[in-house]
Formats: C-alpha cells, sequence, structure tokens
C-alpha cells in the first residue's frame, strides 16, 4: 500500500512538473512567437502554403458573379458581405497577391521542387487573366488637355461601372497611382506568364501618367517636375510619384538590348513654351524617367529625420488651369511649396523599391546609400518594439495602413541583396503574421490586428478585402525571400 501511494505521488509530482513544462513553453510561445525548432519547418513553403490558403478564401468571399465584383468588406464570423464595392486600388490588391504567389511558385520550380507549381501555377494564371478581363469594370474614356497635348485616354476610374468600359474617369474620378499600381502588377505578370497582352496594357497607361508629369519651365528653365495626385489635381503626392519608379526601371531592363523607340514629349528649355516632340529609344526613355521621378520624390518630400512625406500642397494655381501658347490649349504648370505630412510607410517603400532597382540597374552607389539609410531610418520609425506586445514590433495599422505596410515590407525584401541588415526589418512581419495566423486564423481569415486578434463582438469582425490580400501578398513575397536568400 506504502509502495503505491509513493508511485501515486511520483506521478502526481511529474505531472505537475510536466504541466510547467507545457505552461512555460505557451508562455513563450506566447511571447516569441510558435514554440518549433526552425529547422523542423520548411518556411518558404509553409510562407507559401498559408499564401494560397489566404488568398484562396478571399477570392471566394469577395467576389460575386461573372463579372467579378469586389466586396470591399466581408465577415468571417458573421459570412456577410458589404453591398460596398472595393475601388480599383482594391482590386488591383488581389492581382498583387496571385502574381506574388505565381513568382514564389515559379521560383520554388526553378530551385528544383515543381511539386506546387505543377499543382497550382496554371489554375493562379487563370484566375490572374480573370481578374483583369474584369477589371475593365472600372475602365472608361476621356479627353484629356495635358502640358504638352490634348488626347483621348482609355484609363480605370476610382469606382466600378455598371458594365465594361462604362466607369467615370473624368477629372478626379480617375489618379494616376491607381494606374501605377495595374502598371506595376501588369509588368509582373508578363515577366510570370509571358503574356504580351499585360506589357501592351502596361506601356500604354505608363505613357498615360507621365502625360502627367509636370514638364513645364520655371524661370530658370528648369521642369518643375511631378506627378499630380490625378488629372484633377494639383498637389502633386509621393503615392503619385514613387510607385513609378520600379515599374520605369523594368521596363528599361526590358528593352535594354533592344532598338524600340517611343514619342518624348517636352518643352523647349530656352522659350519656355514651344512643345516639342522627338523620337527616343525605349530603354533610354523609361530609366531617364525613372531617374526624374525618384530625383523629383527626394528633393521635395524627403524629411529631415529620414523618412517621405506625403505630398507637396501650398499650391500655385490651386486647382487645373489652362493657357493657351502659339493658338494651341495646354494646362498650366503649378508649383507647390508645402511638404506635407503625415509620413506613410508606402510612400517609404516605393522609393527602397525604387532605389534597390536603380542601383540595379545603373549599379551607381548614390542609390545604395540612400536605400540602406532610408531602410535604417524607416524601420526606426515606423516599427515600435513591445508597443502592443513584448518582443513584437508594432506598426500602425490605422486607415489603409496594413496594405500600406506591406508595400515597406517588399521595400525591404528589394533592398536585401545588396543590403542583409534589412533582413532583421523583414523578419518583423513574418513574426507577425505567423502571430495572427498561429493564434487568430479563423475560417481562412486573419484580423486586422494581427497582435491582439479579433474583437468580442462579431459584427465588429468585418474585414478589408484588400487587407486580406495583403496578408496573402506578404506572406507569398516572404516564401520567395526565403528560397532566393538561401
Amino acid at each position: 500500500m506504502l509502495k503505491f501511494r509513493r508511485i501515486t505521488s511520483m506521478i502526481t509530482t511529474w505531472s505537475f512538473v510536466l504541466l510547467m513544462l507545457i505552461s512555460a513553453c505557451k508562455d513563450s510561445a506566447s511571447d516569441n512567437g510558435p514554440n518549433i525548432p526552425q529547422e523542423e519547418v520548411n518556411l518558404s513553403e509553409q510562407n507559401l502554403l498559408r499564401a494560397m490558403e489566404l488568398a484562396d478564401k478571399a477570392v471566394s468571399s469577395h467576389f460575386t458573379g461573372d463579372g467579378m465584383a469586389m466586396a470591399r468588406y466581408y465577415n468571417p464570423f458573421t459570412e456577410v458581405r458589404s453591398e460596398e464595392k472595393g475601388s480599383v486600388w482594391m482590386y488591383t490588391s488581389a492581382i498583387e497577391a496571385v502574381n506574388a504567389i505565381l513568382h514564389a511558385l515559379k521560383v520554388q520550380k526553378e530551385q528544383g521542387d515543381p511539386a506546387l507549381y505543377n499543382e497550382h501555377f496554371n489554375r493562379y494564371s487563370e484566375l490572374l487573366h480573370k481578374l483583369y478581363d474584369n477589371a475593365d469594370y472600372y475602365l472608361g474614356t476621356f479627353r484629356l488637355v495635358s502640358y504638352t497635348q490634348t488626347k483621348e485616354w482609355s484609363v480605370y476610374g476610382v469606382n466600378r461601372g455598371g458594365s465594361k468600359g462604362s466607369a467615370k474617369v473624368e477629372g478626379i474620378e480617375n489618379v494616376y497611382d491607381d494606374q501605377m499600381w495595374l502598371i506595376r502588377e501588369l509588368l509582373e505578370s508578363y515577366k510570370l506568364t509571358d503574356n504580351a497582352e499585360y506589357l501592351e496594357k502596361a506601356e500604354y497607361l505608363t505613357a498615360y501618367v507621365l502625360d502627367g508629369w509636370d514638364c513645364t519651365r520655371d524661370g530658370s528653365g528648369e521642369e518643375r517636375g511631378g506627378i499630380p495626385w490625378g488629372p484633377g489635381y494639383v498637389t502633386k503626392h509621393a503615392c503619385s510619384n514613387g510607385p513609378m519608379v520600379s515599374p520605369l526601371v523594368w521596363l528599361h531592363e526590358l528593352y535594354k538590348d533592344k532598338s524600340d523607340e517611343v514619342t518624348y514629349r517636352y518643352i523647349d528649355a530656352t522659350d519656355k513654351q514651344t512643345r516639342i516632340a522627338t523620337q527616343v529609344k525605349k530603354s533610354d526613355y523609361y530609366l531617364d524617367f525613372a531617374r526624374k521621378i525618384y530625383a523629383w520624390q527626394k528633393s521635395h518630400l524627403l524629411r529631415s529625420d529620414g523618412v517621405y512625406d506625403d505630398m507637396r500642397g501650398g499650391c500655385s494655381p490651386g486647382s487645373p488651369e489652362l493657357h493657351t501658347v502659339d493658338g494651341t490649349v495646354y494646362r498650366k504648370g503649378t508649383t507647390c511649396v508645402d511638404r506635407v505630412g503625415p509620413a506613410i510607410t508606402y510612400n517609404s517603400g516605393t522609393m527602397l523599391s525604387g532605389g534597390a532597382d536603380l542601383y540595379r540597374a545603373t549599379q551607381e552607389n548614390t542609390y545604395l546609400e540612400d536605400a540602406k539609410t532610408l531602410s535604417d531610418d524607416s524601420f526606426q520609425y515606423f516599427a515600435k518594439l513591445g508597443e502592443t506586445k513584448p518582443g513584437y514590433y508594432t506598426y500602425d495599422i490605422s486607415g489603409f495602413r496594413n496594405w500600406f505596410n506591406g508595400v515597406l515590407m517588399r521595400g525591404y525584401v528589394d533592398v536585401y541583396p545588396a543590403y542583409e541588415p534589412a533582413a532583421d526589418y523583414i523578419s518583423s512581419f513574418q513574426q507577425n503574421l505567423d502571430h495572427g495566423y498561429d493564434n487568430f486564423l479563423y475560417n481562412g481569415f486573419l484580423p486586422t490586428n494581427l497582435l491582439v486578434g479579433w474583437s468580442r463582438d462579431n459584427s465588429n469582425n468585418r474585414t478589408e478585402g484588400m487587407f486580406s490580400f495583403a496578408y496573402a501578398a506578404q506572406y507569398a513575397v516572404l516564401a520567395r525571400y526565403e528560397m532566393e536568400k538561401h
């Protein structure tokens, strides 16, 4: 009997010790991420599988009908889809996620593991085509008087139209940055699929965006520079300039060994009035504009603390105005004297990617040094250690910042090959995503706040479609990063 009691006592004691160890492990996982030895996890594959899971669920929940109408919100707890439709920018976030997945699948195949590629590449390519086809619900046509010409353009409006090609695009109904995000994705899609239609559309929209460059001359004969937010605006924003740098570099690289030409329109620097049109090599044209836009944003929007402000305001004239030169009507140039905040992650992120791409294309050390400094300064400014949870970095997620933050992460990934310390900044995003996935994943969705989780009131748990696609894109980019860095 005594022996039995001793055995029982020993079992109880060891059970208590085991429970304490399990509890300690749980606490450790809660504070520092999942308690899984790194060598037991193929992180790149795990990231890619999670990206596909999140993207597939978001597509099935946010899109309806043959026309792929995108509900802006979806609540995974109540399964209610909003009547409000997503803007073209929100719609493009789905294309971004699909591209990121396709890119990761392609890299995985190139590195000798074709299983996931063989299983999924074609279906995501088909989804990509369907998304682009139905993006035409945002397409419309209007006539624009610009700084150098008057021309009819078919571009993407902010809001979805009732039928393909019927969207409102006049004036403030379209903005240049929406075209830029699409240009980026179209070029990425072209590189992944070799579909020439994507390249053709990307170059058409690029011509439209560069037509918005303020090429009017100031008193010293220099171009005023900068692209306003849209043809109906005068303020010149970081988001309507920075996102265009990388796509222009990619276009330069696509044409650098070719003799293809494009029409370059500008204003004579001597008389500051004569409009000139000349043929130049595409490769030179695209690279020159990448340099000009990068230089304008750095000169006009870089702050003393090393990150980028939001826009240039205090503009004269205060709204778009036209004037007549030699009997032809053109848009007047705009001078903006105020640098206006706040600093937002994506405005630094696009310049990180732009600087990294310009360095790769030109090997000019100035771009590399810019990227290194901006990497360090932006992480110091935007990432707050322990503000929400010990051991984790908090990024502001107010407004649309969950998507904005993904642009910053992508910037760090683009810089990493030339600046290895960026790995520490990238890991903060991996850690936050994994915490959200391991602790709060619900029916294929992650909460807006990855470190805090869902509201106790289920009716408050509707999610932005573009945030779900942003998480999927981040996971896919991280999958590719993990493959390529090794």
